[in-house]
């Protein structure tokens, strides 16, 4: 793969490869039951130390929005992943164009203000989304659920030692997640499947494009976690050295254009980033959350400008930015089935979630004794 075909979308995009690095002495540490037992104390666990850590309250969150909102999550910025979009309203004379969410990433920011949260203050929610233009693979699937948090924040607190501060507190609770696993089930404590290390490896993408600099983002980031099993990864958006981003993001809600300095004086890009860890089960990469500070009126623009999408900028959710009828915030979302399948040592999403699979991918797990919920 090359650096340009590198910024398509996620997942591995061919059965032939997935079928090459699913695992063939795989046998799961839990039973069904014992998973569903552990997952749902891990989730409560969670969300109750996440609202702990960073002042947060758990609030309901939309399943679909209003088409015109521009509230929904276009997740990137090529347009390569649409939402469901359906008309409802049985006896409008226009109905509504409906979409289903594919996060609740803008939409938690003016909730702040809908729900009266003051700086220092923040939400969380159990949010449940589709994301059809996924490949579906080992760790991708139609069906998304995430824990999408959102804090309010002064305008000095946008910058780098404060998103690092929140991403330790964030890594302080899915660490003490694992932990509260291995207690309810000592097995899943086990040699072949090491722990999570206590604390995170702190990187620039600039960085790591200067350490492999031939690779495209994702051979990129499997050469480092071998070397640092957890990381989190800072800048993820803007243009690097060789004239691509380190991955793509949407343009209007992680700053990914503000100037920052590394701890050695050089100039780099972004307020925002993502925590990867090794997966043991799997021998691959493992995206656990993308986080990030959210953009200001003037640095909407820029990505928007950067990106090509300044027609966006009359939708209700851009002016409430330009406007600053909105609190500045600090946001993310965390996969709840990508961390159940880390925490749970498991070898498939399908493992922890019930979803829809191709035959392709359950003929061949079933040749690897990874038994998908239906």
């Amino acid at each position: 793969m090359n650096k340009q075909s590198d910024l398509a979308g996620p997942g591995i995009s061919t059965y032939e490869e997935v079928a090459k690095i699913l695992p063939r002495d795989y046998e799961s540490l839990l039973t069904p039951k014992e998973t569903m037992q552990a997952l749902f104390g891990v989730k409560h666990y969670i969300e109750e130390n996440l609202c702990k850590e960073l002042n947060l309250m758990m609030v309901q969150v939309p399943l679909i929005v209003d088409r015109d909102s521009g509230v929904n999550d276009m997740l990137d910025r090529d347009g390569s992943r649409t939402p469901v979009e359906f008309p409802c309203g049985l006896g409008l004379e226009k109905r509504l164009n409906a979409q289903v969410v594919q996060a609740a990433t803008k939409w938690k920011r003016m909730a702040l203000k809908t729900f009266g949260l003051e700086v220092g203050e923040g939400l969380c929610t159990d949010m449940k989304a589709i994301r059809k233009d996924y490949f579906l693979d080992h760790d991708h699937s139609a069906y998304v659920d995430q824990w999408d948090w959102e804090k309010a924040i002064r305008a000095d607190q946008r910058n780098l030692d404060y998103l690092t501060e929140t991403v330790r507190r964030i890594w302080k609770v899915l660490t003490g997640a694992e932990e509260f696993a291995q207690d309810m089930f000592p097995q899943l404590k086990n040699p072949r499947y090491p722990s999570l290390p206590k604390e995170l490896t702190f990187i620039h993408a600039e960085d790591i494009l200067e350490m492999y600099p031939d690779l495209p983002r994702k051979q990129r980031e499997t050469r480092l976690i071998r070397e640092c099993p957890a990381v989190f990864i800072y800048g993820i958006g803007w243009p690097l050295a060789d004239g691509y981003p380190h991955e793509l993001r949407a343009a209007d809600y992680d700053d990914w254009v503000t100037e920052t300095e590394s701890k050695d004086g050089r100039p780099m890009h972004g307020l925002n980033g993502d925590i990867l860890v090794y997966n043991h089960v799997t021998g691959r990469r493992h995206e656990l959350t993308s986080m990030g500070v959210r953009v200001t009126p003037e640095t909407l623009l820029q990505q928007l400008e950067m990106s090509g999408q300044m027609e966006l900028v009359d939708q209700p959710y851009h002016q409430a930015i330009l406007n600053d009828q909105i609190p500045l915030s600090i946001g993310g979302g965390i996969g709840q089935s990508r961390v159940f399948m880390l925490l749970l040592r498991k070898a498939h999403l399908g493992e922890v979630g019930v979803t829809i699979w191709p035959k392709e991918l359950k003929d061949i797990c079933a040749e690897r004794n990874i038994h998908v919920l239906q």
